[in-house]
């Protein structure tokens, strides 16, 4: 069982910056890849990045803008978001892949932390 929690979200201006923490427990990050997703008000949940051993695999709306990485002695994974849009703004979500290789789908996430809310203003 691996439980996850998110931190660092907030309210930032268009063109700012934010990092997110996922905190793990329950289990190390040695195993299954790791993702981070977003939902935004009235839209499916969507894939952001995918990081396992192998590689890192971004969506195409936030290549460039976003970077993700993890401390395995802290047992945390961040997401390094730089030059936000209000496009950005959604809860953002933490969670851990029942595979090894990188993955956009959910359902190859097994662990979701409970979200941290990103709003991008104009």
């Amino acid at each position: 069982q691996v439980q996850l929690v998110e931190s660092g979200g907030g309210l930032v201006q268009a063109g700012g910056s934010l990092r997110l923490s996922c905190a793990a427990s329950g289990r190390t990050f040695s195993s299954g890849a790791m993702g981070w997703f977003r939902q935004a008000p009235g839209k499916e949940r969507e894939f952001v990045v995918s990081w396992s051993g192998g590689g890192t695999y971004f969506a195409d709306s936030v290549k460039g803008r976003f970077t993700i990485f993890r401390d395995n002695a802290k047992n945390t994974m961040y997401l390094q978001m730089n030059s936000l849009k209000p496009e950005d703004t959604a809860v953002y979500y933490c969670a851990v892949a029942s595979v090894r290789f990188v993955t956009s789908r959910l359902g190859d996430y097994d662990y979701w932390g409970q979200g941290t809310q990103v709003t991008v203003s104009s």
